[in-house]
């Protein structure tokens, strides 16, 4: 698991970019809930998907 995906970062999905940002809920072992701006809360497999932690001020 990625040690930065923990409960209130910010990030990104590298392919959806209309979901705008998001910020994770929860991540159990490569399981990350992430409730995205223009989604809404999505589970991810970080094990498939490598999301990128964002600086909410400017990302």
């Amino acid at each position: 698991m990625d040690e930065t995906l923990v409960p209130g970062a910010w990030v990104r999905h590298p392919t959806q970019a209309d979901w705008g940002l998001g910020q994770v809920q929860s991540a159990i072992r490569n399981r990350v809930t992430v409730n995205f701006e223009h989604t809404g809360k999505v589970l991810i497999d970080s094990n498939v998907v490598t999301l990128t932690v964002v600086d909410p001020d400017h990302g």
